[in-house]
Protein backbone atom coordinates (compact mmCIF):
# COMPACT_ATOMS: atom_id res chain seq x y z
CA UNK A 1 0.00 0.00 0.00
CA UNK A 2 1.93 3.18 -1.04
CA UNK A 3 -0.74 5.19 -1.91
CA UNK A 4 0.82 6.05 -5.65
CA UNK A 5 -0.92 6.13 -8.97
CA UNK A 6 -1.53 2.70 -10.06
CA UNK A 7 -0.37 1.69 -13.87
CA UNK A 8 -2.13 -1.24 -14.84
CA UNK A 9 -0.43 -3.69 -17.84
CA UNK A 10 -2.15 -5.78 -19.98
CA UNK A 11 -0.14 -8.78 -21.02
CA UNK A 12 -2.99 -9.93 -22.83
CA UNK A 13 -3.49 -6.95 -24.69
CA UNK A 14 0.44 -6.91 -25.77
CA UNK A 15 -0.27 -10.44 -26.59
CA UNK A 16 -3.01 -10.09 -28.97
CA UNK A 17 -1.40 -7.10 -30.21
CA UNK A 18 1.72 -9.00 -31.44
CA UNK A 19 -0.79 -11.91 -33.22
CA UNK A 20 -2.78 -9.24 -35.12
CA UNK A 21 0.88 -7.97 -36.16
CA UNK A 22 1.82 -11.25 -36.99
CA UNK A 23 -1.73 -11.89 -38.48
CA UNK A 24 -0.66 -8.73 -41.30
CA UNK A 25 2.87 -10.01 -41.66
CA UNK A 26 2.42 -12.87 -44.07
CA UNK A 27 4.79 -15.64 -43.85
CA UNK A 28 7.42 -13.09 -42.20
CA UNK A 29 8.66 -13.33 -38.71
CA UNK A 30 7.14 -11.32 -36.35
CA UNK A 31 9.85 -10.53 -33.77
CA UNK A 32 9.20 -7.85 -30.89
CA UNK A 33 11.16 -4.92 -29.71
CA UNK A 34 11.19 -4.89 -25.96
CA UNK A 35 14.28 -2.33 -25.71
CA UNK A 36 14.02 0.50 -23.04
CA UNK A 37 12.13 -1.75 -20.54
CA UNK A 38 9.86 -2.85 -23.09
CA UNK A 39 8.89 0.50 -23.92
CA UNK A 40 8.66 1.20 -19.71
CA UNK A 41 6.17 -1.85 -19.37
CA UNK A 42 9.04 -4.21 -18.01
CA UNK A 43 11.18 -6.40 -19.97
CA UNK A 44 10.39 -9.83 -18.27
CA UNK A 45 6.44 -9.65 -17.70
CA UNK A 46 6.12 -7.93 -21.44
CA UNK A 47 8.52 -10.83 -23.23
CA UNK A 48 7.33 -13.72 -21.13
CA UNK A 49 3.51 -13.15 -22.59
CA UNK A 50 5.32 -12.40 -25.90
CA UNK A 51 7.08 -15.43 -25.66
CA UNK A 52 3.80 -17.40 -24.89
CA UNK A 53 1.79 -15.91 -27.58
CA UNK A 54 4.43 -17.53 -30.22
CA UNK A 55 6.94 -14.46 -30.67
CA UNK A 56 10.55 -16.22 -30.70
CA UNK A 57 12.74 -13.31 -31.86
CA UNK A 58 13.32 -10.11 -29.66
CA UNK A 59 15.30 -7.17 -30.03
CA UNK A 60 16.92 -5.08 -27.53
CA UNK A 61 19.22 -1.75 -27.36
CA UNK A 62 21.69 -2.57 -25.29
CA UNK A 63 24.07 -5.37 -24.00
CA UNK A 64 22.74 -4.82 -20.29
CA UNK A 65 18.95 -5.36 -21.38
CA UNK A 66 20.16 -8.31 -23.60
CA UNK A 67 21.78 -10.29 -20.63
CA UNK A 68 18.68 -8.99 -18.76
CA UNK A 69 16.69 -10.54 -21.09
CA UNK A 70 18.33 -13.73 -21.80
CA UNK A 71 17.93 -14.33 -17.84
CA UNK A 72 14.09 -14.44 -18.37
CA UNK A 73 14.17 -16.01 -21.91
CA UNK A 74 16.87 -18.50 -21.75
CA UNK A 75 16.09 -19.77 -25.47
CA UNK A 76 15.06 -16.82 -27.78
CA UNK A 77 16.97 -15.32 -30.06
CA UNK A 78 17.86 -11.56 -28.82
CA UNK A 79 19.32 -9.19 -30.87
CA UNK A 80 21.59 -6.01 -29.83
CA UNK A 81 20.34 -3.32 -32.10
CA UNK A 82 23.31 -0.86 -31.18
CA UNK A 83 25.98 -3.47 -31.91
CA UNK A 84 29.11 -4.16 -28.96
CA UNK A 85 32.16 -2.99 -29.76
CA UNK A 86 35.45 -3.56 -26.93
CA UNK A 87 34.88 -5.79 -24.29
CA UNK A 88 30.64 -5.68 -24.48
CA UNK A 89 32.02 -8.54 -27.69
CA UNK A 90 32.90 -10.39 -25.22
CA UNK A 91 29.71 -10.04 -23.37
CA UNK A 92 27.43 -10.59 -26.18
CA UNK A 93 28.89 -13.74 -26.74
CA UNK A 94 29.09 -15.36 -23.21
CA UNK A 95 24.93 -14.85 -23.29
CA UNK A 96 24.20 -15.89 -26.84
CA UNK A 97 23.36 -12.23 -27.87
CA UNK A 98 22.86 -11.45 -31.46
CA UNK A 99 24.98 -8.50 -32.00
CA UNK A 100 24.11 -5.55 -35.02
CA UNK A 101 27.10 -4.71 -36.27
CA UNK A 102 26.85 -1.09 -37.21
CA UNK A 103 30.33 -0.27 -38.78
CA UNK A 104 33.82 -1.52 -39.67
CA UNK A 105 34.90 -1.31 -35.21
CA UNK A 106 32.02 -3.39 -34.68
CA UNK A 107 32.74 -6.11 -37.10
CA UNK A 108 36.69 -6.36 -35.69
CA UNK A 109 35.41 -6.44 -31.93
CA UNK A 110 33.23 -9.39 -32.99
CA UNK A 111 36.08 -10.85 -34.75
CA UNK A 112 38.54 -10.21 -31.69
CA UNK A 113 35.70 -12.20 -29.29
CA UNK A 114 35.43 -15.12 -31.61
CA UNK A 115 32.20 -14.37 -33.81
CA UNK A 116 29.45 -16.56 -33.66
CA UNK A 117 26.23 -15.35 -35.21
CA UNK A 118 25.50 -12.09 -35.81
CA UNK A 119 23.35 -9.65 -37.90
CA UNK A 120 24.32 -6.75 -40.37
CA UNK A 121 22.71 -3.12 -40.13
CA UNK A 122 22.51 -1.33 -43.09
CA UNK A 123 21.84 2.39 -43.23
CA UNK A 124 19.27 2.12 -46.19
CA UNK A 125 18.84 6.73 -45.87
CA UNK A 126 18.17 7.30 -42.29
CA UNK A 127 21.97 8.55 -41.53
CA UNK A 128 21.75 6.96 -37.93
CA UNK A 129 23.03 3.97 -37.56
CA UNK A 130 24.42 0.72 -40.45
CA UNK A 131 27.07 0.77 -42.73
CA UNK A 132 26.75 2.26 -45.76
CA UNK A 133 25.89 0.53 -49.12
CA UNK A 134 29.33 2.30 -50.86
CA UNK A 135 31.34 0.34 -48.10
CA UNK A 136 29.78 -3.22 -48.88
CA UNK A 137 32.32 -3.53 -51.81
CA UNK A 138 35.07 -2.65 -49.20
CA UNK A 139 35.12 -5.31 -46.96
CA UNK A 140 38.10 -6.94 -46.39
CA UNK A 141 38.39 -10.93 -46.82
CA UNK A 142 38.22 -10.84 -42.40
CA UNK A 143 35.04 -8.40 -42.26
CA UNK A 144 33.68 -11.42 -44.83
CA UNK A 145 34.68 -14.55 -42.57
CA UNK A 146 33.43 -12.28 -39.68
CA UNK A 147 30.06 -11.98 -41.47
CA UNK A 148 30.35 -15.31 -42.33
CA UNK A 149 27.71 -16.55 -39.82
CA UNK A 150 25.74 -13.57 -40.03
CA UNK A 151 21.84 -14.77 -39.88
CA UNK A 152 20.07 -11.75 -40.70
CA UNK A 153 20.29 -8.38 -42.32
CA UNK A 154 18.21 -5.32 -41.71
CA UNK A 155 17.78 -1.68 -41.97
CA UNK A 156 14.99 1.26 -40.43
CA UNK A 157 12.60 3.02 -42.22
CA UNK A 158 12.52 6.81 -40.96
CA UNK A 159 9.31 7.59 -42.24
CA UNK A 160 7.37 4.43 -42.29
CA UNK A 161 4.61 6.02 -39.95
CA UNK A 162 3.90 8.33 -42.55
CA UNK A 163 2.19 5.87 -45.66
CA UNK A 164 2.71 8.28 -48.25
CA UNK A 165 6.05 9.41 -47.85
CA UNK A 166 8.14 8.93 -50.49
CA UNK A 167 11.37 8.09 -48.68
CA UNK A 168 10.02 3.99 -47.82
CA UNK A 169 9.53 3.21 -51.48
CA UNK A 170 13.22 5.25 -51.91
CA UNK A 171 15.02 3.22 -48.60
CA UNK A 172 13.69 -0.10 -50.12
CA UNK A 173 14.80 0.15 -53.33
CA UNK A 174 18.60 1.27 -51.40
CA UNK A 175 18.19 -1.93 -49.34
CA UNK A 176 17.10 -4.54 -52.20
CA UNK A 177 20.04 -3.30 -53.80
CA UNK A 178 22.42 -3.89 -51.07
CA UNK A 179 20.82 -7.47 -50.39
CA UNK A 180 21.61 -7.96 -53.96
CA UNK A 181 25.14 -6.98 -53.51
CA UNK A 182 25.28 -8.96 -49.97
CA UNK A 183 24.29 -12.07 -51.94
CA UNK A 184 27.28 -13.63 -52.93
CA UNK A 185 28.84 -13.52 -48.78
CA UNK A 186 25.50 -14.09 -47.23
CA UNK A 187 23.53 -15.99 -49.07
CA UNK A 188 21.82 -17.57 -45.69
CA UNK A 189 20.98 -14.05 -44.01
CA UNK A 190 17.13 -13.16 -43.69
CA UNK A 191 16.24 -9.10 -44.37
CA UNK A 192 14.27 -7.08 -42.23
CA UNK A 193 13.05 -3.78 -43.17
CA UNK A 194 10.04 -3.05 -41.16
CA UNK A 195 9.38 -2.34 -37.66
CA UNK A 196 5.29 -1.28 -36.99
CA UNK A 197 5.02 1.12 -39.11
CA UNK A 198 6.74 -0.52 -42.01
CA UNK A 199 4.47 -3.96 -41.22
CA UNK A 200 1.62 -1.50 -41.79
CA UNK A 201 3.04 -0.81 -45.34
CA UNK A 202 2.28 -4.02 -46.72
CA UNK A 203 4.10 -7.31 -48.20
CA UNK A 204 6.99 -5.31 -49.79
CA UNK A 205 8.29 -4.32 -46.68
CA UNK A 206 7.79 -7.35 -44.90
CA UNK A 207 10.82 -9.38 -46.38
CA UNK A 208 11.88 -12.17 -44.48
CA UNK A 209 11.06 -10.54 -40.34
CA UNK A 210 9.74 -7.45 -38.91
CA UNK A 211 10.15 -5.88 -35.76
CA UNK A 212 7.14 -4.65 -34.47
CA UNK A 213 7.35 -2.26 -31.24
CA UNK A 214 5.12 0.10 -30.67
CA UNK A 215 2.33 -1.55 -32.14
CA UNK A 216 2.16 -4.29 -29.26
CA UNK A 217 1.86 -1.53 -26.14
CA UNK A 218 -0.82 0.28 -27.59
CA UNK A 219 0.37 2.84 -29.89
CA UNK A 220 0.31 4.36 -33.41
CA UNK A 221 0.45 4.31 -36.27
CA UNK A 222 -1.26 0.90 -35.39
CA UNK A 223 -4.87 2.53 -35.06
CA UNK A 224 -6.65 -1.48 -34.44
CA UNK A 225 -4.09 -2.36 -31.32
CA UNK A 226 -5.96 -2.69 -28.16
CA UNK A 227 -5.22 -0.19 -25.44
CA UNK A 228 -2.55 -1.87 -22.92
CA UNK A 229 -1.99 1.00 -19.83
CA UNK A 230 -4.20 2.70 -17.80
CA UNK A 231 -3.16 5.00 -14.76
CA UNK A 232 -5.39 5.96 -12.33
CA UNK A 233 -4.28 8.44 -9.01
CA UNK A 234 -5.70 8.80 -5.80
CA UNK A 235 -6.81 12.33 -4.85
CA UNK A 236 -4.13 12.99 -1.76
CA UNK A 237 -6.34 16.60 -0.68
CA UNK A 238 -9.18 18.75 -1.82
CA UNK A 239 -9.47 22.90 -1.05
CA UNK A 240 -11.85 25.10 -2.27
CA UNK A 241 -10.16 28.70 -3.17
CA UNK A 242 -11.62 31.96 -4.02
CA UNK A 243 -12.18 33.72 -7.46
CA UNK A 244 -9.31 35.45 -7.99
CA UNK A 245 -6.87 32.89 -5.98
CA UNK A 246 -3.78 31.29 -8.17
CA UNK A 247 -2.56 27.37 -8.39
CA UNK A 248 0.64 26.09 -8.29
CA UNK A 249 4.27 27.76 -9.51
CA UNK A 250 4.18 30.93 -11.25
CA UNK A 251 1.04 31.47 -10.36
CA UNK A 252 0.60 30.93 -14.20
CA UNK A 253 -3.63 30.12 -13.00
CA UNK A 254 -6.08 31.90 -11.51
CA UNK A 255 -9.49 30.50 -10.10
CA UNK A 256 -12.45 33.10 -12.22
CA UNK A 257 -14.66 31.93 -10.08
CA UNK A 258 -14.97 30.00 -6.66
CA UNK A 259 -13.11 26.88 -7.38
CA UNK A 260 -12.62 23.31 -6.19
CA UNK A 261 -9.19 21.89 -6.47
CA UNK A 262 -7.85 18.75 -6.32
CA UNK A 263 -4.05 17.37 -5.91
CA UNK A 264 -3.14 13.73 -6.84
CA UNK A 265 0.61 12.17 -7.11
CA UNK A 266 1.55 12.52 -10.09
CA UNK A 267 4.34 14.73 -11.47
CA UNK A 268 7.03 14.95 -14.30
CA UNK A 269 9.13 12.93 -12.67
CA UNK A 270 6.70 10.07 -13.08
CA UNK A 271 6.12 11.00 -16.54
CA UNK A 272 3.58 13.67 -16.93
CA UNK A 273 5.37 16.39 -18.91
CA UNK A 274 5.77 19.86 -17.05
CA UNK A 275 4.69 20.68 -21.11
CA UNK A 276 0.42 19.50 -20.26
CA UNK A 277 0.40 22.24 -17.38
CA UNK A 278 -2.92 23.86 -18.28
CA UNK A 279 -3.76 22.23 -21.92
CA UNK A 280 -5.20 18.81 -21.05
CA UNK A 281 -7.37 16.93 -18.70
CA UNK A 282 -7.86 13.54 -16.97
CA UNK A 283 -11.12 11.57 -16.58
CA UNK A 284 -13.13 11.32 -13.41
CA UNK A 285 -16.11 8.79 -14.24
CA UNK A 286 -15.99 9.22 -17.83
CA UNK A 287 -16.13 13.29 -17.74
CA UNK A 288 -13.57 15.97 -18.21
CA UNK A 289 -11.68 17.61 -15.59
CA UNK A 290 -8.80 20.37 -16.26
CA UNK A 291 -5.45 20.18 -15.02
CA UNK A 292 -4.44 23.54 -14.16
CA UNK A 293 -1.60 25.53 -12.86
CA UNK A 294 1.70 24.18 -13.25
CA UNK A 295 2.53 20.60 -13.01
CA UNK A 296 5.33 19.95 -10.62
CA UNK A 297 7.67 16.97 -9.73
CA UNK A 298 5.34 15.25 -7.60
CA UNK A 299 1.80 16.95 -8.05
CA UNK A 300 -0.79 18.21 -10.58
CA UNK A 301 -3.56 20.38 -9.78
CA UNK A 302 -6.89 19.52 -11.40
CA UNK A 303 -10.25 21.79 -11.26
CA UNK A 304 -13.16 19.33 -9.75
CA UNK A 305 -15.50 22.18 -9.50
CA UNK A 306 -18.05 20.90 -11.95
CA UNK A 307 -17.68 17.45 -10.04
CA UNK A 308 -19.33 18.08 -7.13
CA UNK A 309 -18.97 14.71 -6.01
CA UNK A 310 -15.97 14.02 -5.82
CA UNK A 311 -14.24 13.01 -2.50
CA UNK A 312 -10.57 12.24 -1.71
CA UNK A 313 -11.40 8.59 -2.00
CA UNK A 314 -12.64 9.01 -6.18
CA UNK A 315 -10.49 7.60 -8.27
CA UNK A 316 -8.77 9.98 -11.12
CA UNK A 317 -7.87 8.33 -14.33
CA UNK A 318 -5.02 9.80 -16.60
CA UNK A 319 -4.50 7.16 -19.14
CA UNK A 320 -7.43 5.11 -20.07
CA UNK A 321 -10.77 5.17 -21.87
CA UNK A 322 -11.34 7.76 -24.36
CA UNK A 323 -7.54 8.94 -23.49
CA UNK A 324 -4.50 6.71 -24.72
CA UNK A 325 -1.09 7.74 -24.71
CA UNK A 326 -1.14 8.97 -27.90
CA UNK A 327 -4.14 11.58 -27.21
CA UNK A 328 -2.28 12.71 -23.63
CA UNK A 329 1.17 12.77 -25.68
CA UNK A 330 -0.27 15.65 -28.61
CA UNK A 331 -1.32 17.50 -25.89
CA UNK A 332 2.45 17.62 -24.48
CA UNK A 333 3.46 18.01 -28.15
CA UNK A 334 5.24 14.97 -27.97
CA UNK A 335 4.45 11.29 -29.38
CA UNK A 336 3.14 8.36 -27.82
CA UNK A 337 6.86 6.60 -27.83
CA UNK A 338 8.14 9.18 -25.24
CA UNK A 339 4.96 9.10 -22.98
CA UNK A 340 5.35 5.33 -22.52
CA UNK A 341 8.87 4.93 -21.83
CA UNK A 342 8.42 7.98 -19.50
CA UNK A 343 6.36 6.24 -17.04
CA UNK A 344 8.07 6.02 -14.03
CA UNK A 345 8.74 3.11 -10.92
CA UNK A 346 6.77 5.42 -8.46
CA UNK A 347 3.62 4.07 -9.93
CA UNK A 348 2.18 0.46 -8.05
CA UNK A 349 2.27 -1.27 -10.82
CA UNK A 350 -0.28 -4.34 -11.62
CA UNK A 351 0.00 -6.98 -14.77
CA UNK A 352 -3.56 -8.54 -15.73
CA UNK A 353 -3.21 -12.01 -16.56
CA UNK A 354 -2.13 -12.55 -20.60
CA UNK A 355 -5.23 -14.29 -21.45
CA UNK A 356 -4.38 -15.16 -25.45
CA UNK A 357 -8.20 -16.19 -25.99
Amino acid sequence: MTNAATLTIDLGAIARNWRALDGLSGAAETAAAVKADAYGLGLAPVAGALWRAGCRSFFVATLDEGIALRAALPEAAIYILNGVWGAAATGARAHRLIPCLNAPHHVAAWRAAGGGPCALQLDSGMARLGVQPCDLGQLSSDERETLADCVLILSHLACGDTPGHPQNAAQRATFEDSLLALRPILPNARASLAATGGTLLGAPFHLDMVRCGIGLYGGLPFAQAEPVVTLIAPIIQIRTVPEGASVGYGATWAATRPSRIATIPVGYADGFHRTLSGNTDVRIDGRPAPVVGRVSMDLLTIDITDHPEVTETTPVEIIGGDRSIDLLAADAETIGYEMLTALETRYERRYKDADFN
